[in-house]
């Protein structure tokens, strides 16, 4: 029985990366075998253990083979007779196909440190179009390292073409490309998860609200980068430097969806398409299990990112009603969050992306002013139902109104 650590801590201890979880590899075991020492059995579709007293994962060497279309159409062996070269050929990337053994010595039959050393991301095998879920792995590892000059080969590209093309990414599950997408928006270059896809044609099938997005023109003028699609991925690279949570950066993100409902002949103007996105962004929380409060979060920012950006301009009773509405009364209010990924919005343009955002310190100030008013007066009152929260809001409102007054003045 020998013991090796394989995969992302490999990788990453070659490649300087801080190592938070380790997974082993065991050769030449039965679970009997494990069992009888104590490990912990985990694994339901392939034989993985837990060290009693570490908790790592340890599973045992297998081979795949495909039986049916989709992630979960393989039939796993798992015998002792299973080599160390024969696990490793099932991976996905030869980065992930190395292994250390317990004498400190690299195993890497398919030149996987090379790689690492050269920046590609390349598969093993031409097994590798056998599960869907390796196209969004590969995309989720050039936004992990692409700000490290790591890319896509070209004979990789193709096969990933070729999977979009067969139709093996349609079966893709929903829980799979939620769990894969969170992951990405965590990485460095979150942007490069999506233009991965894109390059091989998989954005259109996984994420077609995207993909729609792109050859949609904005006007020149406040979008030199002109592309809508071209937009929301610069929003997601703004959102990503001032951010580091993954909601902020899915909402810069999925923003403007509604731009591409706009019917041609009113190009480049898009009138309303914060509204008219929040339908098409219900369908894509609803299709891929978003949680709840991040849907609610990227529907807030969609739904009133403009009113951010024209917030000088607006009046006083529609700014409150945006605080409202976008929880700022809350005790667990995501102001904060909500104008990070408005100023990604502002900044994701060509030209603006060092711009300055006054917009958010305004706001966090006439909210503060909104939050110090008190309601005591008219809890207490005979006031009831609707009547309370109306005449809160008015009160609200007036204390705004003076805030910005007293602002204007002060700019003048």
């Amino acid at each position: 029985m020998n013991i090796y650590l394989v995969g992302g801590a490999v990788r990453d201890r070659l490649l300087d990366y801080p190592v938070f979880e380790r997974d082993w590899l065991v050769v030449g075991a039965k679970p009997e075998d494990m069992l009888a020492q104590g490990y912990k059995p985990v694994g339901k579709d392939f034989p993985v253990f837990l060290h009693p007293q570490t908790h790592d994962e340890y599973a045992l060497a297998r081979t795949e083979r495909k039986t049916a279309p989709g992630y979960k159409g393989f039939a796993v062996d798992a015998n002792p007779t299973v080599t160390l070269e024969e696990d490793l050929l099932r991976r996905d990337l030869t980065i992930n196909a190395m292994a250390i053994g317990e004498d400190g010595i690299l195993v890497d039959p398919y030149q996987g440190q090379a790689d690492l050393q050269n920046r590609i991301l390349r598969h093993v095998s031409p097994a590798f179009n056998e599960d869907p879920v390796r196209i969004l792995r590969v995309a989720r590892f050039a936004a992990r390292y692409g700000h490290l000059g790591f890319t896509v080969a070209d004979e990789t590209r193709q096969l990933m073409r070729d999977m979009v093309s067969s139709g093996e990414v349609d079966h893709l599950v929903a829980e799979r490309v939620w769990a894969e997408l969170n992951k990405a928006l965590c990485e460095a270059t979150p942007a490069a998860f999506f233009q991965t896809l894109r390059d091989c044609g998989a954005l259109a099938v996984i994420f077609p609200e995207i993909e729609a997005l792109y050859g949609v023109p904005q006007p020149a003028k406040y979008h030199p980068e002109i592309d809508t699609g071209v937009h929301c991925l610069m929003a997601l690279t703004q959102a990503a430097k001032l951010s580091n949570k993954p909601e902020v950066r899915l909402a810069a993100l999925l923003h403007d969806l509604g731009k591409a409902l706009t019917k041609p002949e009113y190009w480049p103007s898009h009138h309303g398409h914060e509204g008219k996105g929040l339908p098409v962004l219900e369908k894509f929380c609803q299709r891929l299990r978003v949680p709840k409060a991040v849907k609610i979060f990227c529907a807030h920012v969609m739904e009133y990112h403009t009113h951010c950006h024209r917030v000088f301009e607006l009046r006083s009773d529609t700014l409150v009603d945006m605080l409202q509405v976008i929880g700022v009364f809350k005790p667990d209010n995501q102001l904060e969050d909500f104008l990070l990924a408005c100023e990604a919005d502002a900044r994701g343009r060509t030209g603006f992306e060092n711009c300055d955002y006054p917009q958010a310190n305004y706001i966090k100030s006439a909210a503060q002013v909104a939050l110090a008013v008190d309601t005591q007066q008219i809890l207490q009152s005979d006031l009831q139902g609707a009547q309370i929260g109306a005449a809160i809001q008015k009160l609200r409102s007036q204390a705004v109104h003076a805030f910005k007054q007293q602002y204007a003045s002060n700019q003048a």
